[in-house]
């Protein structure tokens, strides 16, 4: 499992305006946290 340095890493390099970033990572931890699934289904996406 990705640690959060990884996080980070995939954040900073993910070539979109900082508001989309944010409601990936809302969007992609939401999916993950109803699936209970340590993957959103969108990998490269902030969040996933």
């Amino acid at each position: 499992m990705p640690g959060f340095g990884a996080f980070l890493r995939n954040l900073a390099n993910y070539d979109a305006p900082i508001g989309t970033k944010v409601r990936l990572v809302l969007r992609n931890n939401a999916t993950k946290w109803r699936r209970r699934s340590p993957c959103c289904g969108h990998p490269g996406e902030p969040g996933c």
